[in-house]
């Protein structure tokens, strides 16, 4: 190999890496605005490089680096998901659900979910916390359950994924697959969606707040008063959120 046939495969290798980059940062923004719908599937590679502009090859790489740090998994034949991938065996969590009961999931939610706020208080990213904020402003906007559902779990499983200890969030996603089969399998009456004054709004409000001022304490608090009113609410016979 000559010293230009040298330059030109190092310039070569560099133009790579720009252009994963480049995607990974497109595939970044398009994510924290996703709609999760359809279990949170992604669009097919494909549809994925015309709406972010990129290569096939460089958005392979931006997923694999998505993939890497939690924010998408993917299955081989039926594609790709926002978020960590599920307990890797989804029918001891399946067996789980199947006998527990509502009181017994906002149990070990209010015992784990705000020790998981205060950690994610000290050591939330400036991408985490983007990501938190948008999901109580979608969580607002939802006109239906499901879509308020959708960002209500994405909301507390930003959390869980903020506070960087990958054993936490082992723990948190076991206990959230269980409590969205436990929520979900329930039927909800009455409205299409949650009221302007859905108490969720102000409580994520302020567990929000906390996160922002790196207050763990204040984050603790604000995340165990919230899981405290939905467990007053299913012992009242009201909805559950």
């Amino acid at each position: 190999m000559t010293l230009a046939d040298g330059f030109q495969s190092r310039l070569a290798d560099i133009l790579v890496r720009d252009e994963a980059r480049a995607a990974f940062t497109q595939l970044q923004a398009f994510l924290a605005q996703l709609e999760p719908e359809k279990e949170g599937r992604l669009p097919a590679e494909r549809e994925l490089c015309e709406i972010l502009g990129v290569s096939r090859g460089a958005l392979r790489k931006a997923l694999a680096i998505a993939e890497s740090e939690g924010r998408i998994w993917r299955h081989v034949g039926k594609g790709t998901f926002l978020g960590r991938r599920p307990a890797e065996d989804p029918a001891d969590v399946t067996n789980v659900a199947n006998y527990a009961s509502p009181a017994e999931v906002l149990r070990a939610r209010l015992l784990i979910e705000p020790m998981l706020a205060a950690e994610a208080a000290i050591n939330a990213s400036a991408s985490d916390l983007a990501e938190l904020q948008l999901c109580a402003k979608r969580g607002r906007e939802a006109d239906t359950w499901r879509r308020y559902e959708n960002w209500d779990n994405r909301f507390h499983s930003v959390i869980a994924n903020a506070t960087q200890n990958k054993v936490l969030v082992m723990t948190f996603d076991n206990l959230n697959n269980v409590r969205r089969t436990v929520a979900w399998g329930r039927r909800r009456s009455g409205s299409t969606g949650p009221s302007a004054n859905h108490h969720s709004f102000k409580e994520h409000d302020a567990i929000v707040r906390a996160i922002l001022d790196r207050n763990g304490a204040a984050a603790e608090r604000a995340m165990r008063e919230h899981i405290e009113t939905v467990w007053r609410n299913m012992m009242e016979g009201s909805r559950q959120a």
